[in-house]
């Protein structure tokens, strides 16, 4: 098996103004391919700038990506997504919010973005690829099938935000960081020595399009305030909040409860109900999921038959769990070997077969070993 193509090909790289994108970009270039540089202007305030912010959308991430496209000696353009980011990600992330689930849009931005919107415009362009900055590694097999694998170093995989990508968009996908061994500092060594001044520029991090960090300020501003009961597993009410979309299952910080419990143990968000604007907390052992349902699977390659032994990952940056997996009726059951917790509908689970990216679907139940008390 290889994981790089036999001939040179024509590579739209995706240039977000960082470190990584910029020294993908430079290794694709370097490894013979013809390609050209793209810089995904997705803020609905293009006059926006990095102060404050802690994404890659900004004006002077545009020109970081330029001025790095120039040093590779590569073309490079700027395409404008920003209202098809808007619908297909910032949208449906305060949607997911206001029905009480947890979304991820780094998946979603994958999915719907780079993997779709601008693939398919590479594509119709006549480019053969898309190139990212992402940790993972894409193994095309002897005969011809491609497998979408974790990072050899894991503790950079980002395999878990591309589990949503299916057999015709990673036939269309570069990864040339997804081999490389090496920390952080590394590749940050290796951009300076390429002379890209993108070398020092810190992380992007939490979620692009709110700048400050902020999200329940976020989501506030496009929700309205909507006063509502904290209530424990009894259903006796213990505080009050301004809107159940500010919070998410297994909760701790800013509960706000004024009332402690029997038991003086900190408490957690154990559900949200957005029809009735409550918010049940409860005991850390209340969040131990054994069982869950997923839907919209999307597999990387053939959909699993009849049930199966695989790992989950149910965060970006969690940890893998042993799980038991079976497909019914399109809706995927997941049963964990040992309890888990802090799992919440909206979330993507995704299943590995060893470093193998078997696919993912969206959490959208969850079974506990003691299930929280109905509200009404």
């Amino acid at each position: 098996m290889t994981d790089s193509p036999q001939r040179p090909l024509r590579v739209l790289a995706a240039m977000s103004g960082g470190v990584d994108s910029a020294v993908a970009a430079a290794r694709a270039a370097e490894a013979g391919h013809e390609v050209t540089g793209v810089h995904l202007a997705l803020s609905a305030n293009p006059q926006s700038f990095r102060t404050g912010a802690r994404g890659c959308c900004t004006v002077e991430d545009s020109r970081d990506a330029r001025r790095a496209a120039d040093v590779i000696g590569i073309p490079f353009y700027v395409w404008d997504l920003a209202d098809r980011f808007k619908e297909d990600v910032v949208d449906d992330f305060v949607a997911e919010y206001e029905a009480g689930r947890t979304p991820n849009p780094c998946l979603r931005c994958n999915e719907k973005i780079k993997f779709a919107a601008l693939l398919d415009k590479a594509l119709a362009l006549g480019f053969d690829a898309v190139c990212t900055g992402h940790y993972a590694k894409v193994i095309v097999r002897e005969d011809g099938s491609r497998e979408l694998h974790r990072a050899s170093d894991m503790a950079k995989d980002q395999s878990y935000v591309l589990g949503v990508l299916d057999d015709r968009q990673l036939a269309h996908a570069l990864f040339p960081l997804g081999d490389t061994v090496t920390t952080k500092d590394e590749i940050r060594a290796e951009a300076a020595r390429r002379g890209l001044a993108v070398a020092k520029k810190p992380d992007s991090h939490d979620i692009c399009f709110i700048a400050d960090g902020d999200t329940q300020g976020f989501l506030a501003k496009r929700l309205g305030k909507a006063e509502g009961d904290i209530v424990d597993e009894s259903g006796a009410k213990v505080g009050t909040h301004e809107g159940a979309y500010g919070f998410t299952i297994g909760q701790r910080k800013g509960l706000r409860i004024g009332t402690p419990a029997p038991d003086g143990k900190p408490r957690y968000v154990l559900d949200i109900s957005p029809v009735n604007n409550t918010v049940t907390v409860g005991p850390a052992a209340a969040l131990d999921v054994t069982a869950l349902t997923a839907i919209k699977p999307r597999w990387c390659g053939t959909a699993p038959a009849g049930p199966g032994a695989y790992t989950a990952q149910l965060r970006a940056h969690g940890d893998e769990t042993p799980v038991t997996a079976e497909l019914v009726d399109g809706t995927l059951h997941v049963t964990f070997a040992e309890p888990v917790r802090g799992v919440a509908p909206g979330q993507a689970v995704v299943l590995y077969d060893g470093t193998r990216v078997v696919g993912s679907a969206t959490i959208a139940s969850t079974v506990r070993a003691t299930e929280p008390a109905a509200t009404t």
